[in-house]
């Protein structure tokens, strides 16, 4: 797995680098999301960059979609996209919005933003590849102050009573929401609980920053009848020590001088 370590490195480099040119975007939760991502597009999922159209392909929504800059990142590392195109996140008429657009970048499956959406249109398109026969998984990636939009618990209800065992939603749970730590702002309780009522199979993953674990949690996602829940314990601002578990950095993006510190770090840590 050291080859994805290295990957992960790389990724939030490019991440840090989006954000710093574009003067504006989100820090945080791009940086606690990127093993996940990492997992997904590098060893799980069924997707070939150069067919990404194919109709037997899994499917990845990001629902948390202010975490753009990862999912653009991997996709331009992919060749999916154009490498250059990095350099334009947020810029005025540039495909790379501050939130995904399905109509503007290749590789996106669907226009998230508006939270708790996405992991409804996922459900959806998880019925659909039931009705068609089709052995694509549907893959969702929610924040964990997402959790508070009552039309995540709408979408969970469906993929419990149409047995979406093809659909796996991933929670990033890294405590922090826009303006402060979740649990003082609306406490969510025993997620592993709830979800579980909720007829999920469910996957509590201790360290959603280890790609090993998660690639050990992915490969366990998939119960006949059931659709799959994976907690994800992350780092808010994972890799960049001033970034880490800061409410601040929800919604800012680092400086120059913060820019240079924060590639000195992971420059370090490539060489541990």
């Amino acid at each position: 797995m050291t080859s994805l370590k290295v990957k992960c490195n790389s990724i939030r480099k490019d991440v840090l680098y989006m954000l710093n040119k574009a003067g504006s975007g989100h820090a945080g939760g791009s940086l606690s999301a990127i093993e996940i991502l990492v997992g997904l597009y590098y060893s799980k999922m069924n997707f070939n960059p150069l067919d990404v159209d194919n109709p037997n392909r899994d499917r990845f929504v990001l629902s948390k979609g202010h975490a753009a800059p990862v999912l653009y990142a991997i996709l331009a590392d992919l060749g999916v996209i154009d490498s250059s195109e990095l350099l334009t996140l947020r810029k005025l008429h540039s495909n790379l919005q501050g939130h995904p657009d399905s109509k503007k970048v290749r590789g996106v499956e669907a226009s998230t933003g508006s939270l708790g959406q996405g992991c409804s249109i996922a459900v959806g398109m998880a019925m659909a590849a039931k009705a068609q026969y089709s052995d694509a998984h549907i893959y969702t990636l929610l924040g964990d102050g997402e959790l508070q939009e009552g039309l995540v618990w709408e979408a969970c209800m469906a993929a419990s009573a149409y047995k979406l065992d093809n659909f796996t939603m991933i929670v990033d749970y890294n405590g922090i929401q826009l303006d402060g730590f979740c649990d003082d702002i609306l406490p969510m309780g025993d997620l592993n609980a709830k979800f579980s009522a909720f007829g999920f199979h469910v996957i509590d993953l201790l360290d959603g920053n280890d790609i090993n674990a998660v690639i050990n949690g992915l490969s366990q996602a998939s119960v006949p009848g059931k659709p799959t829940c994976i907690i994800a314990h992350t780092i808010k601002g994972k890799g960049i020590s001033f970034i880490e578990n800061q409410v601040g950095w929800h919604g800012r993006v680092p400086t120059n001088e913060e820019l240079s510190l924060a590639m000195k770090e992971l420059q370090d840590t490539a060489h541990e």
